[in-house]
């Protein structure tokens, strides 16, 4: 499925579409093969005479590919039924509590000085998490994708509070090996979505990277009831399953094992976000002596991202259809594509009052990315196809990460995301 166009953008990409279709569009150098976007961190490549891009950095909320659970959707709830499921902002709370269990292999419940518990007004609300994000607030860009779900659902600046920094409002805890958290979703336990955390991964972030957080805003906007509001967990490295809709509740326990709603729907609870690279639609036909240029998005995953590559095959008549697994497939030459740099104004992507520096993930001196495209974020790539002949053409685009794996390795297993490599079929003219 394509990304929805925000609105704003829709002239842009219906001037890149009709410059695809008349071959009015300029270029610019390809990165060369093998070149790592990240080499120099600190001086990105500047851009020169690109074609308009397809997506914006930043999706309108409206604009995110809705995968919501729940009968009826919690957005779709109104009134009093609002306020009751806790989810307008003077409503909101957050429950932070131990978990009880034990079993033969797990001798010790989970424990916590000061829970956060409703029932004794203790629960965390709305205006003291806005008071943390004072003193520990963090930004950065990071782009959604569904485990199940072949394309990216958008990308937006998240704003919010480590959870590790959240959690320490419990004081001193022991046995606790877990979190498990869920949102609200009718109070009914047949729609109850849940996923977990290792204890390690939400209180210990690696140098450069992003923590587990706890979001209230979206492109500068509270995030939205539709986005997962007022408040959300976001999970920066995972699929969208980690970062949990509605947040309401935190459970801190000595269980070891993930309790997450898609592992027992045989997904993998702890898979990345993959490095993989998106094509567009585009026309089934074009004139012949004409440029065409191919268009997508390509997601940087735990791996970060070297490039973007493709092969374009011809299709001649009653040739079988070509597989990942045969020869001509092994033996295709792939030809790098060009990547869109980082803007030269951020101030023209980024909300009002937002500074690039600002944001996790760049140079807080300078308010360059500290790489490119940042980790777990998008951008668009292109690609120029010139002196095509008449005849019918396929065309696939891959990511290469920065361990040199090709789309759709290291983990080409479906249940840890969807990571096939398109491809799109088209004929001249």
């Amino acid at each position: 499925m394509d990304l929805p166009t925000p609105t704003g953008s829709s002239s842009r990409r219906q001037l890149l579409r009709a410059t695809a279709a008349t071959g009015l569009a300029a270029m610019a150098p390809r990165l060369a093969a093998g070149q790592s976007a990240a080499a120099s961190p600190a001086s990105p490549p500047a851009a020169t005479a690109t074609p308009p891009p397809a997506h914006p950095l930043l999706t309108p909320a409206d604009d995110f590919y809705d995968v919501s659970r729940g009968n009826p959707k919690p957005h779709k709830l109104v009134g009093e039924a609002l306020v009751k499921a806790r989810l307008t902002p003077e409503a909101w709370r957050l429950e932070i509590v131990a978990d009880p269990f034990v079993s033969d292999l797990v001798k010790e419940p989970a424990s916590i000085t000061k829970p956060l518990a409703i029932a004794d007004g203790t629960a965390l609300d709305l205006p003291a998490l806005l008071e943390m994000g004072k003193r520990h607030g963090v930004r950065y860009l990071k782009a959604m994708q569904c485990l199940n779900i072949p394309s990216p659902l958008g990308q937006g600046l998240w704003e919010g509070v480590p959870l590790r920094d959240v959690l320490r409002l419990c004081g001193p805890m022991r046995n606790v090996r877990r979190l498990y958290f869920h949102g609200f979703h009718n109070n009914d336990p047949k729609q109850l979505f849940q996923s977990s955390l290792s204890y390690t991964e939400a209180m210990e972030t690696p140098p450069g990277e992003l923590p587990a957080f706890i979001a209230y805003r979206l492109n500068g906007e509270p995030v939205s009831l539709e986005r997962g509001g007022p408040v959300r967990m976001v999970i920066p490295w995972a699929h969208g399953f980690k970062s949990i809709k509605w947040l309401q509740r935190i459970s801190l326990t000595n269980d070891f094992k993930a309790n997450d709603t898609y592992a027992n729907q045989n997904n993998d609870p702890d898979s990345h976000l993959k490095t993989a690279a998106y094509t567009d639609k585009c026309p089934d036909t074009f004139a012949a002596g004409q440029p065409i240029i191919m268009t997508g998005l390509v997601m940087s995953g735990l791996s970060g991202l070297k490039r973007v590559e493709y092969w374009l095959h011809r299709v001649e008549p009653g040739a079988p259809a070509v597989t990942q697994d045969d020869v001509t497939y092994r033996a295709a030459q792939w030809t790098p594509a060009d990547l869109e740099s980082p803007p030269a104004d951020w101030r023209q992507v980024l909300p009002a009052g937002v500074a690039p520096k600002d944001l996790l993930g760049f140079d807080p001196a300078t308010g360059r990315p500290l790489q490119w495209p940042l980790r777990y974020s998008m951008i668009s790539w292109s690609a120029a196809l010139k002196d095509l002949k008449p005849g019918k053409y396929e065309f696939r685009a891959r990511a290469v990460d920065l361990n040199d794996f090709a789309q759709p390795e290291p983990r080409p297993i479906l249940k840890s995301g969807k990571n096939g490599v398109d491809a799109v079929r088209f004929e001249v003219l």
